[in-house]
């Protein structure tokens, strides 16, 4: 499988099914909810798979991205991926992808000051039931900046419940996906 931009640009894909890419359509929708918050953001994707979002959000001017993957070629292909769109850009975002289980990356501390991020998009595999786990432990480690939102990718089917300390923002359906935008709840 070809994964494309939606600037056109081609990304390596890992193969088989070891990830899930966005499609395009939620690629853009996401884009487009999040346009005003995307330039000079930290962006934070959790679950990354090719870190097809991460791209996506630093073509539109995310400052500093760290992706996270727990499968090793997956990570690969992602660092790839994103220092290729970022060898592509007029300024020099700072990239740092880490091969690690998402859960126990996010449990190792909190998050340092001025290392908080202003967008964090968590997309981990449909069935492993892991959005409450990852809301509490962006919530516990600090990791979302005030006023910052989380997004979740997730199954239309089997929308998760949004977890204490949280506020559902907004919720958008593409077909078989949806998008649940979050705010820390104080």
């Amino acid at each position: 499988m070809t994964l494309r931009l939606s600037g056109g640009r081609k990304l390596l894909s890992p193969p088989g099914q070891t990830a899930r890419p966005t499609t395009s359509r939620v690629r853009l929708a996401a884009m487009n909810l999040l346009a005003h918050d995307i330039p000079g953001c930290g962006w934070l994707d959790l679950c990354c798979g090719s870190g097809l979002m991460a791209c996506e959000a630093l073509q539109r001017g995310a400052q500093r991205v760290v992706a996270i993957e727990q499968d090793r070629q997956v990570a690969r292909i992602a660092k790839a991926n994103l220092e290729t769109v970022a060898q592509g850009l007029g300024h020099g975002p700072k990239l740092q992808v880490v091969q690690a289980e998402v859960l126990s990356w996010l449990g190792k501390g909190k998050a340092a000051e001025g290392c908080q991020f202003q967008l964090i998009y968590a997309d981990p595999p449909y069935q492993a039931e892991l959005y409450g786990q990852i809301g509490s432990a962006v919530l516990k480690g600090e990791w979302l900046s005030p006023g910052g939102l989380m997004v979740w990718e997730c199954s239309s089917r089997a929308l998760p419940a949004v977890p204490e300390g949280w506020l559902l923002e907004d919720q958008r359906s593409y077909g078989t996906t949806s998008l649940m935008l979050l705010k820390r709840a104080n």
